[in-house]
């Protein structure tokens, strides 16, 4: 996604929480996103329940789709999911910025930059949030230049796992 000034052009957009009906449409997206960052096929029927849980389950996260309107219909254009991390340093919880999807036809277009105002206004609004965190593949130039460009700042922090689920692709 770039922010040059010739390729980005906002459209009005909705902001909303998903509902259990966007179950589907959410899988889709994370399936994708996969594909294209990691170039990993996920096991379709297991994102969707992994999906379905946080859905059935508001203490996991929040999906928020992003709607534009056109031609009378509304398209689902983008997703963002928050996830929680409590900081014992800070008495408050991180928001974990994650599963960013923007459908093609949409990027450039200020629908992510819409997903992350409407989070980072939610977050502000609430005592017990401190502040918003994500995690970016080393090699995005694009997104690590879109984080930035919306006041995010890199960290010393690196990022360890051990995948009990995904091995190596």
């Amino acid at each position: 996604m770039s922010l040059n000034a010739s390729y980005y052009r906002p459209i009005k957009t909705k902001i909303r929480e998903a509902k259990l009906s966007d179950t589907a449409i959410i899988a889709e997206f994370n399936a994708r996103m996969a594909l294209e960052t990691e170039e990993r096929r996920l096991d379709i029927d297991r994102v969707r329940q992994g999906v379905d849980a946080l859905l059935r389950d508001p203490t996991k996260g929040a999906y928020f789709i992003a709607e534009t309107e056109a031609d009378k219909a509304t398209t689902i254009a983008g997703q963002l999911l928050i996830t929680y991390e409590w900081s014992d340093w800070r008495n408050g919880n991180f928001w974990w910025i994650q599963s960013v999807y923007v459908v093609e036809a949409f990027r450039g277009q200020g629908i992510f930059r819409a997903l992350f105002n409407h989070v980072d206004q939610l977050a502000k609004a609430r005592n017990d949030v401190c502040g918003l965190r994500l995690y970016v593949d080393a090699h995005n130039d694009s997104a690590r230049k879109t984080y930035e460009h919306l006041g995010m700042k890199r960290t010393n922090y690196e990022l360890f796992e051990t995948d009990f689920v995904l091995k190596d692709h």
